[in-house]
């Protein structure tokens, strides 16, 4: 008795996963070809950090509030911060993301978000708001940069997506 099966991968999380089960080496490239196509967005973001804020965060502080420590805010570790991330969870909302791994420069991009809070204040009097949801300088300069890697993105995505169809 003969049995045919096809295999559709459906998104990008999906064809990471698929990757993974069919070569581990393959997911490593597929990884590899991504952040390299995503070089000029990782860049942008990098840019975006020339300053420090604010003249205080040039200082390690400690949270009144939660006791929660701070290190100081450096250009050179905020830009060195901007990374990219594969998240191939379930319940992940995005599956490539460019992140700021950096804590004080993560702080920054965050401060006031959810609720407002005196570095929100003097940030925001600095000429530096943030809407709910969203961040300072990493989000708008990488939104900025991803037009020109979306298309060789998807073409390199539905590359591997094919290959892995044929490959099952």
């Amino acid at each position: 008795m003969n049995t045919t099966t096809t295999v559709q991968v459906a998104g990008v999380k999906q064809t990471i996963n698929a990757l993974r089960q069919i070569d581990p080496e393959l997911q490593k490239q597929f990884k590899a070809d991504a952040t390299r196509i995503a070089q000029p967005a990782i860049d942008a973001g990098r840019r975006a950090y020339s300053e420090v804020p604010l003249s205080g965060m040039a200082y390690a502080w400690t949270s009144k509030k939660t006791g929660r420590k701070v290190k100081a805010f450096r250009v050179a570790d905020a830009q060195k911060g901007v990374q990219m991330k594969f998240d191939t969870r379930r319940n992940a909302v995005g599956v490539i993301l460019i992140i700021q791994k950096d804590q004080a420069a993560a702080v920054f991009e965050t401060a006031g978000r959810a609720n407002a809070n005196t570095l929100d204040t003097s940030l925001r009097q600095e000429g530096m708001p943030v809407q709910t949801g969203r961040t300072r300088v990493i989000g708008p300069a990488v939104y900025r940069a991803r037009r020109g890697i979306e298309r060789e993105m998807k073409q390199m995505i539905n590359g591997v997506s094919s290959m892995i169809a044929r490959r099952m």
